[in-house]
C-alpha cells in the first residue's frame, strides 16, 4: 500500500487515498484507477491529471514528490494484463465496465523525510471514511456518483491492506517476536469482523448505488458508523500493539 496525495482539481484542496501500488522495477511504480469496477474514473485519477506536479507519495519508508504519466495504447495493456495475472481481480473491475481503467506510473523527483507507513495508512482510512460519512449525510435524497467511487475505493483498500498484513507484516512480526501471537490472532480475528461489515456496506449499498442515484440514506449513515466504530478499535490496538515493535 501507498498513500496518494493529490491536488482537487476543483477545489484545490489536497486530498490522501490509500492505494495498493505495483513495483515497475527501476524508480517507478505503477497505481491502477480501478474504483472496483465503477463507471467513473476515481477523484484521485482527475486530480493526477490536472495537477500532475502536485502530487505526493508515501510509500513505505519515503515520503516523495512524484511525477504522474498515464500509460497508453500497448504500455498500458501489457501492465495491466501482468496485474490481472497477479491478481484476478483487475480484470473482474474492467469487465464491470465501459472504461478503460488507467494504468498510472509515479516517477520520484524529490526525496523526502521518512514516514511511519503503518499510522499513516491508517488515518487516512480514518480521512477517508469520515469524508464517505460526510458526503452522505450532506447528499439528500440521491446519492452521487463521485460518492459512490469513493466508498468502492475505501472498501477496496481496506481489502487489500488487510491482505497485505495477513500475508507479510504478521508471519515477519511473529517469527521475530513470538510472544506478539495473541494480539496477532486477535487482529485476524477483526480484520474478518471488519471485512463482513466491508461486503455488507459494499454489497447492500455502494454496488447498488451504481445502478441508481437513491439510496437509503439512513440504512447507509447506520451501516458507515458501525464500520468506522469497528475499525476504529482495530486500528487504535493494532497501532498499540504493533508501533512499539516496528519502531
Amino acid at each position: 500500500m501507498l498513500l496518494l496525495t493529490t491536488t482537487g482539481a476543483r477545489s484545490g484542496a489536497k486530498r490522501t487515498t490509500p492505494l495498493v501500488y505495483l513495483p515497475d522495477g527501476g524508480e517507478r511504480i505503477l497505481v491502477i484507477g480501478s474504483a472496483g469496477g465503477a463507471p467513473r474514473h476515481p477523484a484521485w485519477f482527475h486530480n493526477l491529471v490536472a495537477h500532475p506536479p502536485a502530487t505526493t507519495v508515501e510509500n513505505g519508508v519515503f515520503t516523495y514528490q512524484a511525477a504522474a504519466t498515464v500509460l497508453e495504447g500497448a504500455e498500458r495493456d501489457q501492465i495491466f494484463t501482468r496485474a490481472a495475472q497477479a491478481n484476478p481481480g483487475w480484470a473482474d473491475y474492467q469487465a464491470k465496465t465501459s472504461r478503460v481503467i488507467p494504468v498510472i506510473a509515479l516517477k520520484p523527483v524529490s526525496a523526502g523525510p521518512p514516514n511511519t507507513t503503518l499510522k499513516g495508512i491508517h488515518d487516512a482510512f480514518r480521512r477517508e471514511l469520515s469524508l464517505v460519512r460526510q458526503e452522505i449525510a450532506d447528499s439528500g435524497p440521491t446519492i452521487g456518483a463521485q460518492l459512490r467511487v469513493n466508498c468502492l475505493t475505501v472498501c477496496q483498500g481496506l481489502h487489500l491492506h488487510h491482505a497485505g498484513e495477513e500475508a507479510g507484516i504478521f508471519p515477519q512480526l511473529v517469527r521475530r517476536f513470538p510472544e506478539v501471537e495473541p494480539a496477532i490472532d486477535r487482529l485476524r480475528v477483526e480484520h474478518e469482523k471488519v471485512a463482513a461489515l466491508v461486503d455488507e456496506l459494499r454489497e447492500r449499498h455502494c454496488l447498488a448505488a451504481i445502478a441508481s442515484d437513491r439510496t437509503d440514506r439512513p440504512a447507509v449513515l447506520a451501516e458507515v458508523d458501525r464500520l468506522i466504530d469497528e475499525l476504529e478499535r482495530h486500528l487504535t490496538y493494532e497501532e498499540e500493539q504493533l508501533m512499539p515493535l516496528l519502531g
